[in-house]
């Protein structure tokens, strides 16, 4: 069934062209409508390739052995009938606030509170966790500087990108995820090169795929305990709802973004996954760094592995730099709907809700602390908080999505 807009409009929300009063005025606080569709489009597409196909993967192989293909095929779908029950809502009504609006709206307030603060630990803890992967990507080239180092660096620059306006933050992320994109093409395009040309080494050989123990290496039990790994790795789409207040074409940009992203998505990540697997035997993957780069280290491809590294680390940052964006406009609409402080509302002269993106990060700069202190199991246990809070927002969009159908607003919604 297609997405199609109704007349409803969101509020708080106004054209770029308009310029927005500081919120020391009497006016509404509002934001900026500065995305275009190929900003929508990019930021759909690259806001699920970051550490959890890049890091993330390692561990779910371990887990699953070969199976893990079929594991992201599972996961791809639960992924695309969330996003397309998330996508017709905000089509009829593009808001700031996206599954918290919408909770509150179809099911009640007390909803509409959880899943919006849910949803901001949620891109707290992912922001910790793509931060400390930027840091272990840094330790490739500088193994003796401290991931606590690096993960600091890139706080203070992310979040000094999207103090500017929407569109800074729409551009920067439109590169970053465009890099990550040509460059997983690339990847896959060499990785088929090297597999058939017989430059690939040894042990490089379709057969990879069933060799070690058979396709389902690690039996049923092993696919199960991987989905929570490689629904990390899907956490992220979810933005498409959360950009609608702020496009300029929501009824054409969020459907095609809706339609499109889950399909792209499954073919670079399993396009690349059937690369990897064929190049390298899935029992001598490591869970603690890249396996892509660790191949091409391997292979003797230094120059390729460094380069593969830095997309990575791109992958990495652009991740944050959309949860530094998504986290901000979360708590702006909790604070419209009442269910954050009011001070939270206070939007820049550029449109930016600064003090919501000041909060976001002061609790997200806790990161250098657990980086220094964890070292070594920062990112494994800031994923697994990751995954629990992401499986409890999609859970929670289904009855509000539900009652979307039927029409079954709350009453004084």
């Amino acid at each position: 069934m297609p997405l199609n807009k109704k007349d409803t409009q969101g509020k708080g929300v106004k054209n770029a062209s308009t310029v927005s009063e500081d919120t020391a005025s009497n006016q509404e606080p509002t934001l900026h409508r500065g995305l275009h569709n190929r900003h929508i489009q990019l930021i759909a597409l690259g806001g699920a390739i970051g550490t959890g196909l890049f890091l993330g993967i390692g561990p779910a192989i371990q887990m699953a052995g070969p199976a893990v293909l079929l594991g992201y095929g599972v996961a791809g779908i639960i992924a695309f009938l969330i996003m397309r029950q998330l996508g017709e809502m905000v089509v009829e009504e593009p808001v700031s606030g996206s599954f918290a609006h919408f909770a509150y709206k179809y099911w009640g307030p007390f909803a509409g509170f959880l899943s919006g603060w849910n949803y901001w630990v949620m891109f707290v803890l992912v922001g910790m966790a793509e931060l400390t992967a930027a840091g272990i990507y840094m330790q490739y080239w500088f193994p003796d500087v401290p991931t606590w180092i690096w993960a600091a660096a890139f706080f203070i620059i992310i979040n000094a990108v999207n103090l500017v306006n929407v569109r800074l933050y729409g551009e920067t992320e439109f590169w970053f995820a465009l890099i990550k994109v040509l460059a997983i093409i690339g990847m896959i395009g060499f990785g088929l090169w090297l597999l058939f040309s017989g430059h690939g080494g040894e042990k490089a050989s379709i057969d990879n795929l069933w060799r070690y123990g058979g396709f389902f290496a690690t039996g049923w039990n092993g696919l199960i305990l991987s989905l929570a790994v490689i629904m990390f790795s899907f956490g992220g789409l979810e933005l498409i709802g959360i950009t609608a207040a702020e496009a300029r074409d929501p009824e054409k940009s969020i459907p095609k973004a809706v339609n499109q992203v889950v399909y792209r998505i499954l073919l670079f990540y399993i396009g690349s996954l059937v690369v990897l697997l064929a190049l390298y035997p899935w029992v001598e993957v490591k869970s603690n760094s890249s396996p892509f780069v660790m191949i091409f280290h391997n292979l003797d491809s230094n120059v390729v592995a460094s380069a593969l590294n830095f997309v990575i680390l791109v992958a990495s940052l652009s991740v944050y730099n959309s949860g530094v964006y998504s986290n901000s406009r979360m708590l702006f609409g909790l604070s419209v709907q009442g269910n954050a402080p009011k001070f939270l509302t206070r939007v820049s002269r550029r449109g930016v809700p600064i003090n919501s993106l000041m909060l976001s990060g002061a609790i997200t700069s806790l990161v250098v602390l657990i980086n220094y202190l964890l070292p070594q199991k920062a990112f494994g246990l800031l994923m697994a908080l990751v995954v629990a809070t992401l499986l409890l927002n999609w859970i929670m969009n289904l009855p509000g999505a539900s009652a979307f159908s039927r029409g079954d607003a709350t009453p004084g919604a």
